[in-house]
């Protein structure tokens, strides 16, 4: 299996030989403009000395300023965070918003540490940061075990060191201090924008049709509760512990509140209300693996890459995939679901609601606008339906699978400003 970035990377390139690209771009695309690496020196609680190691890559701003989450996480990695921010500049092609590709990471485990180190770390990340990063440069925002307050952090930082006020220098900040109406579900929304594209191409009729959920977090929380709304019935969900499956249908919000109550939807009783059950339906725990395999009709993938791969995807029994994550499927998986026949929806363009919206907040920020959340929705929508659009149209134009069309899409609107023709 091809490390994350060059598994990215491979996509990419095999995109630009279909769209018959010049070959300066993928020249210039295969690598990040800058990459900077940090030491971060923390005082702990206990009087202790630690230096936590941080990164941010820059892969390219021909469209405009750098834009990607930062991720706390002890096995973030020098190839993941290249690989995010290349999917990044992929991402915001695809949706045609002016900002390139970038993304962070710190290697920690955050649950370990007190508010207090937490803080100091991000302070101390930001200040090391600081030449680099700014509303006009590189736009941070939430990503793995980050938040809004971790935003607000690096924005007061931001600020200090700058020696003026800059809410445009990060993305996902609380609504209080600059942050945009619709961002908490926005990633989500946007992949039930693009989903409804699809099964209205398809000719279905949500209230036919099955969802089964890995990653039952903020997204995958989300995009439930926004799916069973839409008439799709829920049968599965789960979280990093595992989960529950039930053929008779689950109400995603008592399960979600369940899931807040006990820490995992796992802890949960088969018997609760929040299953429909009726007559002995089928309900049982289920791991994270075995729910990838559930029958059902759409399978949204909101956890970690690498989920879909070739020793799982000739099991899937979904008709469609959604990618609320980054990467969770890789190249070989990818191969085998297309070669089945299964409509996958890329994460470039299924989860990138979250960045069109936090490219809505930096234009508030910049403006010193307040966008009410209906006018934030109705841009979102616009965006996304108008993306899938585009993929749906490439797809057919050159009879590829929907990750290549849109990532030709993307390669389309890059290539002129990249090479500057």
């Amino acid at each position: 299996m091809l490390p994350f970035y060059e598994n990215a990377l491979a996509l990419v390139k095999k995109a630009a030989k279909t769209g018959n690209f010049p070959q300066d771009l993928m020249t210039i695309l295969e690598e990040p403009q800058s990459i900077h690496s940090v030491n971060i020196p923390v005082r702990m609680d206990n009087g202790s000395l630690r230096i936590f190691r941080g990164f941010r890559v820059q892969h390219n701003n021909a469209a405009g300023p750098y834009k990607g989450g930062i991720r706390y996480h002890p096995e973030v990695n020098m190839n993941e965070v290249k690989a995010l921010a290349l999917l990044m500049t992929m991402k915001c092609a695809v949706v045609n918003i002016p900002l390139g590709g970038g993304k962070g990471g710190i290697e920690v485990d955050s649950r370990k540490l007190s508010k207090k180190e937490l803080e100091a770390m991000t302070r101390g990340y930001t200040r090391m940061l600081a030449p680099v990063i700014g509303p006009d440069k590189d736009i941070p925002a939430p990503d793995v075990y980050t938040d809004s307050t971790v935003m607000s952090w690096i924005y007061d930082e931001y600020s200090r060191v700058v020696g003026k006020d800059s809410p445009g220098v990060v993305t996902g900040k609380p609504i209080e201090i600059g942050g945009s109406l619709g961002r908490a579900s926005a990633t989500a929304q946007g992949g039930v924008y693009v989903l409804l594209e699809l099964v209205k191409k398809l000719g279905k009729n949500p209230k036919d049709m099955t969802v089964a959920v890995q990653g039952f977090g903020n997204a995958g929380s989300f995009v439930a509760k926004l799916l069973y709304k839409e008439g799709f019935k829920i049968v599965a969900v789960s979280d990093s512990k595992g989960g529950m499956a039930c053929l008779s249908g689950i109400d995603p919000v008592k399960a979600h509140t369940c899931k807040i109550d006990k820490q995992s939807v796992m802890e949960c009783e088969i018997a609760s209300e929040m299953f429909h059950v009726h007559g002995g339906a089928d309900c049982r725990k289920v791991s994270n693996s075995e729910l990838l395999t559930l029958p059902c009709d759409i399978l949204v993938l909101s956890a970690l890459e690498n989920q879909v791969t070739s020793a799982n995807a000739e099991s899937i029994q979904a008709k469609i995939v959604l990618e609320l994550a980054n990467g969770p499927t890789n190249m070989e998986g990818d191969a085998i679901l297309e070669r089945r026949g299964i409509l996958v929806l890329p994460d470039i363009l299924a989860n990138a609601g979250g960045v069109t919206v936090s490219y809505f907040e930096w234009v508030q920020n910049m403006k010193g606008e307040k966008w009410s959340e209906e006018a934030v929705a109705a841009k979102l929508k616009g965006k996304m339906v108008e993306a899938m659009g585009e993929v749906w149209s490439v797809s057919e134009q050159y009879k590829v699978g929907l990750r290549q069309a849109a990532l030709i899409s993307a390669l389309r609107r890059l290539a002129p400003m990249v090479l500057g023709t």
